[in-house]
């Protein structure tokens, strides 16, 4: 189920909210007949669950393991690349000063005077 980059997305805009197939289709940049398909399969594989609203059909995760699972395997992927991942973007903001003032002496420049 998650192989697939569109249920992927899916799945991740629907972490802390509930979304109609037009708005997660316009999210996705996907048509609202290709991501109602993506839907079906999720929704067999009981990712999601819907809520119907008059002609709407609305969208959520079905439980709270289903948002751990999606964000792990987010942050996971996330490690694949040569960057700090972006979900560890503040911890490395908070370490970086403390990094660079390890690498200078204090008292030190980088000429030598004798």
């Amino acid at each position: 189920m998650l192989s697939d980059t569109t249920r992927v997305r899916l799945l991740w805009a629907l972490i802390d909210q509930e979304l109609a197939v037009n708005e997660l289709a316009t999210r996705v940049g996907k048509p609202a007949p290709s991501v109602s398909q993506h839907l079906a399969k999720l929704r067999m594989a009981r990712l999601v669950r819907t809520r119907r609203e008059g002609t709407q059909v609305f969208y959520r995760l079905e439980n709270e393991h289903v948002a751990q699972l999606v964000r792990d395997a987010v942050y996971n992927a996330e490690h694949a690349g040569p960057e700090v991942p972006p979900h560890h973007a503040d911890e490395a903001e908070r370490h970086a000063p403390v990094a660079r003032s390890r690498s200078r002496a204090p008292g030190s420049s980088g000429s030598r005077t004798s």
